[in-house]
């Protein structure tokens, strides 16, 4: 077994359930995005543009996706004997099978995994975040300043910078101070959930930590403050490209939105570093004598016969004669029938929208099942639903996964309701 400079931890095994019914039955980093990727994509393509050929992918929730997909890692050049990607998995030690207890155990039962290449340095990375990132970089600042640790940072707006590990630090970027989602933040310099550590500071901190009762075995929570508090040399790499935590509804939307500015922030047509991902065998899209298309990404297989604004279609997706698509994501294999309008919406794969429908319409009220993820005036549809023809759907309504006519008690859904398979909440 070669040894290894450094080799990446992906944690993968999210559940992502601010994505309402986009990840009922898919881990967060399974959800598709822009067009032709999931969002996993992002963060193995970083390492193989990196240099980085051995990854071990933790995963946990509902893996079946993402281990599909992923497969031998083809498509990154990681099928390899020696090193490639390896996909981790919870498993049955001694007599009792133990989940994931954070993103610290996660690391911490695959010690063996790591110790196997017995590298210098370790990165840690999250599976759900959209974002094209030079780690060979972050590893020579990490090694210029001799550190123990360096965590990734970006700069946030002050009022959201709330929501994140925020590093506070000395001028010359040496952390002095890690706050979890302070109530008063003191800079916007946020964690992006990027860690590179060396290997035999780390090992030991991971054993002390899953030893420590009442632990959440978290790296945020657990082992940064712990290393900090006892002196290690840590370090902050900031970042200043494009980067998106894509963890809620609105977020990911508008993050699917950015892709097709005239101008796009983040540019996935730079040769220079490509985001890999498995290709389907589809044929050429095909864009119908009265179809117009207008600043969208059609991927291929697609057929429009219609009308496609400021949207984007993954694979297999048909817009059919009069339909109108809006603002709107529609996933892979996903048919919107004649004259029927989507406007702010996300489609997720083979759903049908039956006929003269019309999707997010009125007013702009939140939802009353689930007030928290539906309440930016999106609707969102699960995967293989099937809307009936006629339908009027509002906003900030979720149509469940596999829900069927017999499922609608009315074909008017005002916005802020919500459609269950079966008529039962889960």
């Amino acid at each position: 077994m070669i040894k290894r400079e450094m080799i990446a931890l992906l944690l993968a095994g999210g559940q992502g359930s601010r994505l309402g019914v986009l990840t009922k039955n898919v881990a967060k980093p399974a959800v598709l995005y822009g067009g032709k990727y999931r969002i996993i994509d992002f963060s193995l393509s970083n390492c193989i543009n990196s240099g980085i050929d051995t990854v071990g992918v933790l995963t946990q929730y509902q893996p079946l996706k993402l281990n599909s997909h992923i497969g031998i890692g083809k498509p990154w050049d990681m099928d390899r004997i020696d090193g490639g990607v390896t996909i981790l998995s919870p498993y049955l030690k001694a007599e009792l099978g133990e989940w994931f207890k954070g993103t610290a155990n996660a690391v911490y039962q695959n010690i063996h995994y790591i110790d196997k290449y017995s590298p210098r340095h370790v990165i840690i990375l999250s599976g759900d975040h959209i974002y094209k990132m030079n780690y060979s970089k972050m590893l020579d600042f990490h090694k210029e300043n001799n550190a123990d640790a360096t965590i990734s940072v970006i700069n946030v707006p002050l009022e959201e910078a709330d929501r994140y590990g925020i590093m506070n630090c000395h001028e010359n970027g040496k952390i002095y101070e890690f706050e979890e989602k302070p109530k008063n933040p003191k800079s916007t310099l946020a964690s992006m959930g990027v860690y590179i550590f060396n290997w035999e500071t780390l090992r030991k901190y991971l054993i002390k930590d899953n030893e420590t009762p009442g632990s959440d075995n978290d790296f945020g929570k657990n082992i940064i403050p712990a290393m900090l508090g006892d002196g290690k040399n840590m370090w902050a790499y900031q970042f200043s490209g494009y980067w998106r935590d894509v963890g809620t509804v609105q977020a990911f939307w508008e993050s699917n939105m950015d892709l097709v500015s005239r101008v796009p922030e983040f540019n996935l047509f730079d040769p220079e570093w490509k985001i890999y991902t498995p290709n389907p065998v589809k044929s050429a899209h095909y864009i119908g004598p009265a179809a117009r298309v207008k600043k969208s990404i059609v991927a291929e297989g697609c057929q429009v016969l219609g009308t496609v604004i400021n949207s984007v279609l993954f694979p297999g997706a048909v817009i059919e004669e009069g339909a109108v698509v809006q603002d709107s994501i529609v996933m892979s294999n996903s048919v919107i029938r004649k004259n029927t309008s989507v406007n702010r919406c996300i489609i997720s794969e083979f759903v049908t929208v039956g006929e003269n429908s019309s999707l997010g319409e009125g007013d702009d009220i939140q939802n009353e099942y689930k007030p928290g993820i539906y309440n930016s005036g999106i609707t969102v549809v699960g995967e293989e639903a099937s809307i009936p023809d006629g339908a009027v759907i509002g906003k900030n309504v979720m149509i469940d996964s596999e829900a069927d006519a017999e499922d609608f008690p009315s074909l008017v859904v005002e916005s802020g309701k919500s459609i269950f398979r079966g008529g039962v909440r889960e």
